[in-house]
């Protein structure tokens, strides 16, 4: 054998040949380049006053030149002093693909006395990208893909003018309404409720890959539409971290929720009873069971979790209550673990029930939270590490930003406006 069969083939020639070739592209790629030079040599015609090949008027003439061409269209606009000099080529890629234009050069009056070179509006020095194929290239990255996955995924449509360095340059570019968005007021928000919890993920700190936690909160209108309000990298789940992020929240404007869903973190709890400590608070029920079930024995699991789902899914208040006094008398007997696990919990596990029924749904979990989190590290699993924290928090507020993701309503949202009630579940066992 003379050939090495471990060889790859090149990605770049798969896609070539006669077979591959398209006239009707070829053709409408010569057309839009025409296109383009009209466009900017218009431009330049209007900022000079006179077309290509045309004088400048000169002082004492009657008019700008001959009534027929560009110099007739441009008639009106003031000249100014100035004068061509020669094209330059310019690569521009858009959605029509990669082309080589001629733009026009000139030299124009400056506000000095001098001349400056001119600049196109149309299109812009130093741009070879349009704002749609950016668009493109951001809603690529964001679909669950990483910089170099994206260069060969366009590099059949863009004739390899997409390098994994035009995708992290237009990334980066993000981080300006990243930042309006982290700064923006709230006090317009009519929030009425906050879901609060944290998602860890892998980022790249002093060339090491590092966990972090992401602090989110989440919020839902008064018309039930959930709302990201923060997702915010500070250093962990403590309460000194969760108080600094609810603190930057209340400057900017946010109202005092009239109720608040947890994941049942102590850091999170201590936070919370600081700043609001009359707002009624749901402990997620979900994350609830999982310490239970890390309390029982495997062979147990099963039974603990029929148990658990009767009494917290029961129809009624009342229900609840005596299914959670059953829960307890059972479970000190059999695995007192669990029993002092769910007694830990106290009314904060049952405070869904002073809603009306039609929210319980909603308002017994974080699960509008956790689902973020699912959706978020399944776009992130081809990347394994993130380059920063501050990378990982805009990701997450991208893909909401450009409707990768999307949220509905909460159900029940038609009661939101009704009160939670004062009565609570009665913990004597």
């Amino acid at each position: 054998m003379t050939t090495d069969s471990t060889t790859t083939v090149d990605d770049g020639t798969l896609f070539l040949g006669e077979a591959w070739s398209d006239p009707l592209e070829a053709g409408i790629r010569d057309r839009i380049r025409s296109f383009i030079e009209e466009l900017i040599e218009e431009e330049l015609a209007a900022a000079l006053g006179r077309g290509r090949y045309q004088r400048r008027p000169r002082r004492g003439d009657g008019e700008a030149g001959s009534d027929d061409g560009p110099a007739a269209e441009t008639a009106d606009v003031a000249p100014l002093a100035g004068h061509r000099h020669g094209h330059r080529e310019r690569q521009m890629t858009g959605c029509f693909g990669t082309v080589e234009i001629a733009v026009p050069r000139a030299r124009v009056g400056a506000a000095g006395g001098g001349t400056a070179e001119w600049k196109s509006r149309v299109l812009p020095r130093y741009a070879r990208i349009t704002r749609q194929v950016e668009a493109l290239i951001a809603g690529t990255y964001l679909a669950g893909t990483n910089t170099r996955r994206v260069r060969r995924a366009l590099a059949a449509l863009f004739k390899g003018a997409i390098g994994k360095d035009a995708v992290s340059r237009i990334w980066r570019k993000v981080k300006t309404d990243w930042d309006a968005w982290s700064k923006r007021p709230l006090d317009t928000e009519d929030i009425v409720r906050l879901i609060l919890d944290g998602t860890v993920v892998r980022v790249r700190l002093d060339k090491k890959a590092t966990s972090i936690s992401l602090l989110v909160v989440l919020g839902v209108r008064r018309d039930g539409q959930k709302v990201l309000l923060a997702v915010k990298n500070m250093g962990g789940e403590s309460e000194a971290a969760w108080r600094a992020l609810l603190d930057d929240l209340v400057a900017r404007g946010l109202k005092t929720p009239e109720f608040l869903i947890i994941d049942g973190g102590a850091g999170l709890e201590k936070a919370l009873a600081a700043l609001w400590p009359e707002v009624p608070t749901q402990r997620c029920t979900v994350h609830k069971h999982r310490n239970l079930l890390a309390h029982a024995p495997d062979h147990l699991h099963d039974e603990v979790s029929a148990d658990y789902i009767d009494m917290i899914y029961a129809a009624k208040p009342e229900e609840v209550e005596a299914r959670r006094k059953a829960f307890i008398r059972k479970w000190r007997l059999k695995c007192r673990a669990v029993a002092d696990s769910l007694e830990e919990a106290g009314n904060r596990l049952f405070t869904f029930t002073r809603l009306p029924s039609g929210q319980w749904r909603s308002a017994r979990t974080s699960n509008a939270v956790e689902r973020l989190h699912e959706e978020f590290k399944r776009r992130i699993k081809t990347q394994t590490v993130l380059p920063s924290p501050e990378t990982a928090a805009m990701l997450f507020w991208a893909l909401l930003a450009s409707g990768q993701i999307t949220m509905r309503k909460v159900d029940g949202w038609q009661t939101l406006a009704t009160k939670p009630t004062d009565a609570v579940i009665d913990l004597a066992a």
